[in-house]
């Protein structure tokens, strides 16, 4: 992502000891910006280093001694550079997808995981509200799962060490949710597949967030615009022989129904990260996602009321 010179000229958009390194998390004691490197996980939030040595040198004889206890027995790390939620949700999806190439299993796995709207139905008499997530678990083919894992790990490298794991992985899950609300309202009946809809949710938190630390997001609007327009440019094309555009997207197998949704909850989602930054606004940060999340499963009330 290429930066303005606002951008480069405001300190607080990087590590104050790796003036390189971009961030999005700050010290929960001293308020500056600190890379995975420099943090030292808390009870809430991360602290710095020099936060930290200042907080060791308060402590009592006693909490030294109990610190020094815990210290000698095996720790886990607790902060890395790697991207592991990033890694993590690719490989469950690709085991997903290995999983579904058993003959016999594929078709079976797809329609348990698979989103249709008429699943989230009382009158219709079968409820599996799974399928708002797991949609981002199963896919068309080799091509159609390659390009959405190649999109997430392009940009969860970059955007799950601003945000963290967690942070990453509720931006993840709530992007899912809201293509799969898109498509209950926009195309009701219609069997989609796919983690297109949290990769577009990725995009959105990416250019609001991009906009809101002042980085130049001409480059993320373009390839939003460009993945967005694509569905339509194939369909208008095909549709110019078939005579038929609804019949040529429908064609497509693009359900840009769930890029909509992931885009809209996604920038939502980024806009809440954006305005809650500070460790003090962690309640309220939590408190508006999942406001956020409860708004998504309202508005399925709205395609169930056509069956009313």
């Amino acid at each position: 992502m290429s930066t303005t010179d606002e951008f480069r000229r405001n300190s607080d958009n990087f590590c104050y000891r790796h003036p390189d390194r971009q961030s999005f998390v700050l010290c929960q004691r001293c308020m500056r910006t600190v890379c995975p490197e420099c943090r030292t996980p808390a009870a809430v939030g991360v602290i710095c280093p020099e936060c930290m040595a200042e907080q060791r040198a308060q402590q009592t004889p006693a909490q030294k001694k109990a610190q020094r206890r815990w210290a000698s027995r095996p720790a886990m790390a607790l902060s890395t550079d790697r991207p592991r939620m990033t890694l993590g949700i690719i490989a469950i999806t690709g085991l997903t997808y290995i999983i579904g190439l058993i003959p016999g299993v594929g078709s079976i796995l797809t329609q348990f995981l698979a989103f249709n709207s008429v699943f989230l139905i009382p009158e219709l008499g079968v409820i599996q509200p799974w399928r708002l997530l797991t949609v981002s678990l199963v896919h068309s083919g080799f091509f159609h799962i390659a390009l959405n894992m190649l999109a997430l790990w392009f940009i969860g490298r970059s955007l799950e060490p601003m945000l963290g794991r967690a942070r990453f992985l509720a931006l993840y899950l709530i992007g899912t949710i809201g293509g799969s609300v898109a498509v209950a309202l926009l195309a009701p009946g219609v069997w989609t597949v796919g983690a297109s809809g949290a990769i577009f949710a990725l995009f959105g938190a990416l250019l609001v967030i991009g906009r809101h630390i002042g980085a130049d997001i001409r480059v993320i609007a373009i390839l939003i615009a460009i993945n967005f327009a694509w569905p339509f440019v194939v369909a208008g094309i095909d549709a110019i022989g078939s005579g038929s555009f609804g019949a040529s997207l429908a064609a497509v197998g693009i359900s840009w129904q769930a890029h909509l949704g992931g885009l809209i909850a996604g920038a939502l989602v980024g806009l809440i990260y954006s305005r809650t930054r500070a460790p003090r606004q962690r309640g309220v940060q939590i408190g508006l996602l999942v406001t956020l999340g409860v708004v998504l499963l309202a508005l399925l009330v709205i395609p169930a009321l056509a069956y009313v």
